[in-house]
């Protein structure tokens, strides 16, 4: 809550857009990104920021339900009303301002679909409202920005201004409530302001209240706005790597999220799958490993699955990194090479999620998958291969949709050329420093294991970067 020295803030998201230019008749803040909805990420924003006390969201009409079971769900306790937005950005906004009552506050007003504004963001909005009653957040324009006008065959450029001189606007927006509201009663009473009305809030304040100054905040180039359909990929991939790059577990966190928790490997006796079961286990997990090799667990066999889960009971953390590597050209491999790859590389994946997942659903647990770099491109001699690792891609990002509501997180680890003893058979010995070591994969396995990822591919690279 608000002390005496400082004035309540308010965060008002803003989700009353459909989602037209995304090709979509549903609210595109409803677009699952990350194995979120885009709100759900948005709202947990603000939920986590110690500057905002209190959240309003603005949504689509025919939609606040949907809206009460994501705060329900995600626990976003600072959500104290959901209100139907209007018929334009304007109207929507009045509505808010109308909610927040008669008490002097700061409000900001942030688009839902901006879910990857930074903390820092806020903080500073916040800050700076204790000293000016209106500040925007921008960042500098990258491109040359040209004036156009109708010309003879089509439209010409009248004028190129400095572009120093020209940033682009973003949110949240950032107001005290008596200024901002002040502001829209003077537009409400101007009558061209239906035929020219303002394309933001701080449009309205620069046109009703020249007077009052709009300090700048800088905004990022990641707190994009979700337009168009490009916009939803390079959100999902934002997302991944900000999760990369974010600060690697202290080994106290590690023991916490891993000590006494049940942990399942599967094809775990040698390679990446030995290292996690090392690792989890020295921060005190009990690790259950099972193998073709080492207790004659098939994972392309569902019963020998199911029965080796049934062993362990309550499980935590189920992870498989079973697979094999068969080489050659489609039309030269044996029925029994596209048996067993399908087989292990594919159906051993299914296998192993059909069979945890009322172990999962039951500890709220993490499923861990891995695909290769081929994936995202088949090349000759690893149709095979590559297409069944694609397919686990796939599963792994509808798992996670499909299983957001019973709070189970699947991802995938897409480790760079790793040296393990299936490289090895496939391609006999190859210089160490071209290899990614299986431990260093198994420790990002952890951090993916232990994090609040879900619907992520995690690549795991030679050089050391974890990206996306």
């Amino acid at each position: 809550m608000p002390t005496e020295s400082r004035l309540r803030s308010v965060g008002v998201v803003l989700a009353g857009g459909v989602g037209q230019r995304v090709g979509l008749n549903t609210p595109k803040q409803l677009i699952k990104i990350a194995g979120k909805t885009i709100l759900e990420h948005t709202l947990g924003l603000f939920d986590r920021s110690p500057e905002i006390d209190e959240i309003i969201v603005l949504m689509t009409p025919g939609f606040t339900s949907d809206v009460e079971d994501i705060v329900a769900r995600g626990g976003f306790g600072k959500v104290s009303q959901i209100i139907e937005g209007g018929e334009s950005r304007t109207e929507t906004t009045w509505r808010a301002l109308k909610a927040l009552g008669p008490h002097e506050c700061n409000v900001l007003l942030h688009d839902a679909v901006r879910p990857l504004l930074e903390p820092r963001i806020i903080t500073e909005c916040v800050n700076a409202l204790q000293t000016y009653q209106a500040v925007d957040v921008a960042i500098p324009s990258s491109d040359t920005v040209v004036v156009a006008a109708p010309g003879p065959r089509g439209e010409i450029i009248r004028d190129i201004p400095d572009r120093s001189r020209i940033k682009r606007g973003q949110t949240p927006q950032c107001f005290r409530l008596s200024v901002i509201r002040e502001a829209y009663e003077r537009a409400f009473n101007d009558p061209d302001f239906d035929k020219h009305p303002a394309t933001d809030d701080c449009g309205v304040v620069l046109r009703y209240l020249p007077d009052v100054p709009i300090v700048l905040v800088p905004g990022s180039e990641h707190n994009i706005k979700v337009t168009h359909p490009v916009d939803v990929h390079i959100a999902d991939k934002l997302f991944q790597l900000a999760a990369a790059t974010a600060p690697k577990p202290t080994p106290q966190a590690y023991r916490e999220a891993l000590h006494g928790r049940s942990l399942v490997v599967f094809g775990g006796s040698y390679g990446i799958g030995a290292d996690i079961v090392d690792l989890a286990g020295s921060y005190g997990a009990q690790v259950h490993s099972f193998s073709r090799t080492q207790n004659g667990v098939r994972v392309e066999d569902y019963a020998s699955v199911a029965k080796a889960l049934a062993e362990v009971g309550h499980v935590d953390y189920v992870v498989n990194t079973a697979g094999v590597l068969h080489m050659g050209k489609l039309a030269e491999v044996t029925d029994d090479t596209i048996a067993d790859t399908v087989n292990v590389n594919y159906l051993g994946p299914v296998n192993v999620a059909r069979a945890s997942y009322e172990y999962l659903r039951a500890s709220r647990g993490r499923l861990l998958l891995y695909t290769s770099s081929s994936y995202t491109r088949g090349r000759a001699n690893y149709s095979l291969y590559s297409s069944t690792k694609a397919a686990v891609v796939n599963l792994t990002q509808a798992l996670a949709d499909e299983w957001a509501t019973d709070g189970i997180r699947v991802n995938c680890v897409n480790p760079e050329r790793t040296s393990t003893p299936m490289r090895e058979r496939a391609f006999g010995e190859e210089p160490a420093h071209t290899l990614l070591s299986p431990r260093a994969v198994a420790q990002t396995s952890l951090d993916v294991l232990i994090s609040d990822l879900t619907g992520q591919v995690i690549d795991v690279r030679l050089d050391g970067v974890i990206t996306v």
